[in-house]
């Protein structure tokens, strides 16, 4: 006959069999969560894109080829987020080649289109790849910012980001700001503010362009190129209290401030920066510089 065990070890037992329990549902809700394709689809493109498990991560390998590029989009839409990927950059002479991570609307007409970009233009092996942001609202595009990389982008994975909220739309890179665009609605600076927007990326061939203004063109010896994408995570605006969603934040709430550290977007421009528009005399001088370009 078995022993009965003592009241307290009963209890014990069973508090230890309940955090048994719990403990194998949170890691069947993780393992659930990370699979990528639960999130983002393939939308287009080349046959030899693909999901795999890299060191248990859920991965998508974006593919070029001679027949094409390829590309994705996430299941879900957001008005304000913040969307953090990980990626890791086509390798050696990735010259002529473009992947990107970018905000789009669903089907709008270009009149009503917004976008925010990140585009990431390869190079000749050896030389560092150009990170080029752009900023679309209502159609019209045309504010490029370009970086250089402090780290080769190519030997592992760095987390991008693109923060939108009611105040400021922010590029991070591994959490670092490299640019912030300002909803100055008082001057009226172009802003996003009234249609949701979903994440999409590609790979895709832009050698009459992309590198060196085109001088550099693709070489399709190296084919298939290979970009990759992990670790997809959106995180909703948050407003301030007594707010009831993002959407009615006033742009002038302080609390957005806090989302950026100004610091170190200063020092990221003053040593990464390449190319920005608003300081571009040759193309605006005779026109005009966009209005969040002039002093307030």
């Amino acid at each position: 006959m078995a022993m009965a065990l003592p009241s307290s070890s009963c209890k014990q037992h069973r508090l230890l069999s309940l955090a048994l329990l719990l403990a194998l549902a949170m890691a069947s809700a993780k393992a659930a969560a990370a699979y990528l394709y639960d999130d983002i689809k393939l939308s287009w493109g080349s046959g030899c894109s693909y999901f795999y498990m890299d060191e248990d991560v859920d991965t998508l390998a974006l593919c070029l080829d001679r027949s094409s590029g390829s590309g994705f989009s996430s299941n879900a839409s957001h008005l304000y987020a913040r969307y953090d990927m990980d990626i890791k950059l086509v390798p050696d002479n990735s010259a002529g080649t473009v992947a990107t991570f970018y905000l789009v609307p669903d089907d709008v007409p270009w009149e009503y289109h917004d976008e925010v970009d990140f585009e990431f233009l390869g190079n000749a092996t050896g030389e560092p790849y150009t990170i080029h942001t752009n900023v679309y609202v209502n159609g019209a595009g045309g504010r490029e910012q370009q970086f250089h990389l402090w780290f080769d982008p190519t030997l592992d994975f760095h987390t991008y980001s693109i923060e939108w909220n009611p105040k400021y739309i922010i590029f991070l890179i591994d959490d670092t700001p490299i640019r912030a665009y300002k909803n100055d609605r008082a001057r009226g600076v172009p802003f996003p503010t009234w249609q949701s927007m979903r994440v999409a990326g590609s790979l895709w061939d832009a050698e009459e362009w992309a590198t060196q203004g085109g001088r550099v063109k693709t070489d399709w010896s190296q084919v298939p190129f290979y970009a990759y994408y992990r670790n997809f995570r959106v995180t909703p605006c948050v407003p301030s209290p007594g707010v009831a969603w993002c959407g009615d934040e006033q742009p002038e709430s302080a609390w957005f401030d806090q989302r950026l550290d100004a610091a170190a977007l200063q020092k990221v421009q003053a040593e990464n920066m390449i190319y920005d528009y608003c300081t571009d005399h040759k193309r605006f001088d005779q026109t005009g510089f966009p209005v969040e370009c002039t002093a307030a």
